[in-house]
């Protein structure tokens, strides 16, 4: 009997289902308990398995001293609206999902200095598969205190760290802390780690972006045009403009670009990488815009630019060196003027366009000395620029003693036709396309006896003049700025940065 015992008790274990071991946090960020947490910080979590949200639940965030709930996400309305930078009407989502980790989102404002919080979380919130979260409902589970006061006001050096360890833990929290109309000249060093943030700021100028490290400082969101759709006006104010009076004093903004520097003048970028994560086909999806002004003297050096349609779009006066772009289609775009030095820009599609430049008649457009033109493996027959002539009749592209890959195809530029029942350009003449010293990889000349008769090859002796203009920055962005006089901005080393 015993033993028939025993034997039933071990066929009926092994005939039963395992127990499922349930979802649960590994990490939390901020850490509980946590003292001098920045009031930009978003809240992280790890899990024991790769998370989703689940079919329902909530997250609230509560003031400690009150119980008062300050901030709500609902899993079922994982889209929201803020204003970012001044900007309204932003599309955001308010919980991303990414490397295995879950970040809440909350809007600017949420987290006052010198307060404690604490974060409830519904069960079945996040998921894996069949097992969920089990959620928080303890006041004391995860809980933090915010610190006591903001930096000083007219710091001129602030730290952005992703792992709290800063004066902010997003950029545009350290952008938001530098008053309105500012002048005096503010560093903001940012430290290794993923951003994931829409960016926008506006008149404040003199301010630098500084990263740690080129690769590991990655500024990265999904946005585009889908997401935040709206016309762009790189002359616009922040007030919509429907009266249509001068478009110099209103009109819509971009939302779809992932950072925008918008009517600032003596911006730098230097040392870091931008990502635009929108899926190839994803619509028009700026990894930087730079809504300048031709003389705003923005500087970009030492960047890596990531997206597909449209990655950098600058309207303006801007030296950029050292740069590594990335593209599909018009990646490089605007009505500049704009000086490119030493950089790189790199296809990954076929039969695409690496510019689009709509100049006016009253400054140059985009001009490259010693840059490379490259692409993916297997991509050939792109084109240096394309435009529309009955509509941009100026469009100016040149390049000095660039490197251009097999990518390149042999008709090298490209006109596009008006709309059918339009007037066609009355005339190419005041287009400059043009090209000198073109070579390989090998440092050969490149065959251009099949390029577009539209295009111009500039040649020594007859061209010296004009060729040595072109590769001099000042002559191309004007006001007498000499870009490469400025200061060289290189990260300090860590044990100096606060």
């Amino acid at each position: 009997m015993h033993r028939r015992l025993c034997l039933f008790i071990l066929v009926a274990f092994l005939a039963a289902p395992l127990a499922r071991a349930a979802l649960s946090v590994t990490r939390f960020f901020p850490a509980p308990g946590a003292t001098a947490v920045s009031p930009d910080t978003p809240l992280r979590l790890t899990f024991t398995a790769a998370p989703e949200l689940g079919a329902t639940g909530k997250f609230h965030i509560h003031d400690a001293a009150t119980q008062a709930v300050v901030a709500t996400i609902n899993v079922q309305a994982p889209l929201g609206t803020k204003t970012i930078g001044g900007l309204d009407n932003y599309n955001y989502h308010t919980v991303l999902v990414a490397d295995g980790e879950a970040t809440l989102v909350l809007k600017p404002g949420a987290f006052a200095y010198g307060r404690s919080y604490y974060v409830t979380i519904d069960a079945g919130a996040f998921k894996s598969g069949a097992d969920s979260f089990a959620g928080l409902d303890q006041p004391t589970a995860w809980r933090f205190t915010t610190k006591l006061a903001a930096p000083a006001a007219g710091a001129k050096r602030l730290t952005v760290a992703a792992d709290g360890t800063g004066d902010f833990c997003t950029v545009q929290g350290a952008l938001d802390f530098i008053p309105e109309g500012n002048t005096a000249p503010v560093t903001l060093f940012v430290r290794r780690g993923t951003y994931r943030e829409i960016v926008f700021f506006t008149n404040k100028h003199a301010v630098t972006l500084l990263g740690e490290d080129r690769r590991e400082t990655v500024i990265a969101y999904a946005n585009n045009a889908k997401f935040n759709a709206s016309g762009g006006n790189p002359f616009a104010g922040r007030a919509p403009n429907p009266s249509g009076e001068n478009p110099r004093q209103g009109g819509n903004i971009y939302r779809r670009g992932m950072f925008l520097a918008h009517r600032v003048n003596d911006f730098t970028l230097a040392n870091l990488t931008f990502r635009n994560l929108t899926p190839q086909g994803g619509s028009q999806a700026e990894a930087l815009i730079v809504n300048g002004t031709t003389t705003a003297r923005t500087i970009i050096k030492d960047v890596d630019f990531y997206s597909f349609q449209d990655t950098i779009q600058i309207n303006g006066q801007a030296y950029l060196t050292g740069c590594f772009i990335e593209g599909d289609v018009d990646f490089m775009w605007g009505t500049g003027p704009s000086f490119f030095e030493n950089c790189t820009a790199r296809t990954v599609r076929t039969g695409a366009f690496y510019t689009q430049i709509r100049n006016p008649a009253t400054n140059h457009g985009f001009v490259y000395l010693r840059c490379t033109f490259e692409g993916a493996p297997g991509v050939t027959d792109n084109f240096l620029s394309r435009i529309e002539p009955h509509r941009f009749p100026h469009s100016e592209v040149v390049l000095v003693d660039c490197v251009l890959g097999p990518c390149v195809g042999a008709v090298g530029w490209q006109l596009q036709p008006p709309p059918k029942g339009a007037p066609p350009a009355a005339t190419t003449d005041d287009l400059q396309f043009w090209e000198a010293n073109s070579r390989n990889a090998a440092g050969e000349p490149i065959d251009v006896s099949q390029r577009l008769t539209a295009s111009r090859q500039l040649h020594v002796p007859a061209d010296a003049a004009l060729i040595a203009g072109y590769r001099n920055p000042t002559f191309v962005l004007g006001s007498n700025w000499q870009p490469r006089l400025a200061p060289i901005f290189n990260p300090e080393p860590a044990a100096t940065s606060p």
